[in-house]
């Protein structure tokens, strides 16, 4: 296979030099690692594209080193191991216990597991510890991240922040949706660690504010979803260009014949992590399937909806979780919409609402169903039932994260029962299912459900002083008196951003 691209306007050729993301063992400058020729997976050949279905994990040529029982016994620079105790973070969970000994001696690492896991801190780790005392050149990174949503994007640099802070790294957070001059300005300035989304890196690329040909350690993070939104050429021609000696890792929670284009082509002899990607694998989590009359749903979700605590509830469209949203409103509830529709400031603005408790109910599509961690998130609730298996997994993901408990909760009606099921065997799960009726004790055993209040309710968003123009006089006008800042939420300490 041809490693240069000739075609693609803003890839280059992978046989680069110098110094590259690969280690012996030590962290600073990493040892060379053979170039040029496809970057393959030993023993793992190419399967026949009639094949459906997860593939089989590559085997690894060279012995994975033990997992590690603390942190401590990583060798990782202290200041990490100080931020880390900050943080409340004090064992390893399984997914970073075992690569992170491999991932800080450069080996590139394949990770399955299912969101909540940990896995943002597996790479993050690595990554930072990797390339702590080095420094970017302007439009120069030496670490990327690709991830497939802004929110995830967010979410991830939102974690990897105060570690990154620790050992002085600089990180840039490119998206879509947000000024791009100020992201290339960031760029243009010097980051180590650059998080983004493909379409919006590319763009960047294209304009001259980044460059690739320096990075030396590459994660992709929900690689699965990459490939499901049709990312999969902006990604390899990406990887392309990043340094072809360089370390790679890849983590997804399903692994289908997309991802598995990318472990053999940008993998070498990598260890391997599988946890069950099946979300029925959480013990801490339970999951319903609620048999309902088609007339009787929309009682039985507002009444849902209606509960002490937070849920996520996801629908297939944005103008449905539009409607719905705006019964919850006027039936009393705290609820607010998150779907592609909104934009990026409107999201932020409402995740930021339901991480805070200033709404209680978050009415979304898919947009939500990655990329975002809320503490203490104890139910999920199907009000349209998932089409693939994959997506029942990655919503259910957002809740029994970091070893807390939660449900997924399916509303199913007479003539969806059937694919329900199909769904269900397709992911691995055994359902609890049970028939239920609006104002029913079962409804209200499995998920708390009670009747609304019926007195409308207003979101509204915090007041923020607008800055005076200048050369404005105040003669005459009473200054304006801020809105008090309401506090944050609690920053998680499980690790498991993603």
């Amino acid at each position: 296979m041809n490693r240069t691209r000739t075609n693609d306007r803003f890839s280059r050729s992978r046989n680069g030099g110098g110094d590259s993301g690969r280690g012996d063992g030590r962290f600073g400058p990493p040892a060379p690692r053979r170039s040029g020729g496809p970057r393959r997976a030993e023993g793992h050949g190419r399967r026949p594209a009639a094949v459906q279905g997860e593939f089989a994990l590559p085997s690894t040529l060279t012995p994975a080193l033990p997992a590690a029982e603390a942190f401590a016994s990583l060798g990782m620079p202290g200041q990490l191991l100080a931020e880390l105790g900050k943080q409340g973070v004090t064992v390893p969970f399984p997914i970073q216990a075992a690569t992170l000994p491999n991932s800080l001696a450069g080996r590139d690492v394949l990770g399955r597991g299912r969101t909540g896991s940990g896995k943002t801190l597996a790479f993050g780790l690595a990554l930072l510890a990797r390339t702590a005392g080095r420094r970017a050149e302007p439009r120069q990174p030496l670490g990327l991240v690709l991830v497939p949503t802004r929110e995830l994007a967010q979410q991830v640099t939102d974690a990897l922040v105060p570690y990154a802070r620790s050992v002085k790294l600089r990180l840039a957070t490119v998206v879509g949706g947000m000024p791009i001059g100020r992201q290339a300005s960031a760029l243009r300035g010097g980051a180590e660690v650059v998080v983004a989304t493909p379409g919006r890196l590319k763009d960047l690329i294209e304009r001259g504010d980044c460059r690739l040909d320096q990075v030396s350690i590459t994660v992709l993070d929900e690689a699965d979803q990459m490939a499901d939104m049709g990312f999969m050429p902006q990604v390899t021609a990406l990887l392309d260009q990043v340094r072809p000696e360089g370390q790679r890792m890849l983590f997804s929670a399903t692994l289908d014949r997309n991802v598995d284009l990318l472990v053999r082509r940008y993998l070498t002899d990598p260890v391997v992590h599988s946890v069950d990607p099946s979300a029925g694998a959480v013990t801490t989590m339970e999951h319903h399937v609620l048999h309902v009359h088609g007339a009787d749903k929309h009682g039985a979700t507002t009444e849902i909806a209606a509960r002490d605590g937070r849920v996520i509830m996801f629908l297939d469209t944005k103008h449905a979780v539009d409607r719905l949203t705006e019964h919850l409103l006027n039936s009393g509830v705290r609820a607010a919409a998150l779907h592609g529709g909104k934009s990026q400031p409107q999201r932020s603005r409402t995740l930021a609402q339901f991480k805070t408790g200033h709404v209680n109910v978050l009415v979304a599509t898919n947009v939500a169903a990655r990329g975002i961690h809320v503490d203490n998130l104890d139910l999920v609730v199907n009000v349209d039932p998932p089409t693939d298996h994959k997506d029942y997994l990655h919503r259910g993901g957002r809740t029994a994260r970091a070893g807390e408990s939660g449900s997924v909760v399916t509303l199913v009606t007479p003539n969806q029962r059937r694919g329900m099921a199909r769904l269900m065997t397709a992911a691995g799960i055994v359902p609890q299912t049970t028939q239920v009726r609006t104002g029913e004790e079962a409804l209200r055993r499995i998920t708390g459900a009670q009747a609304p209040t019926g007195i409308p309710v207003v979101i509204t968003a915090p007041v923020v002083e607008r800055p005076k123009k200048r050369g404005a006089t105040s003669r005459g006008r009473r200054r304006p008196v801020p809105a008090p800042r309401r506090a944050g939420a609690r920053r998680s300490t499980a690790g498991a951003a993603a």
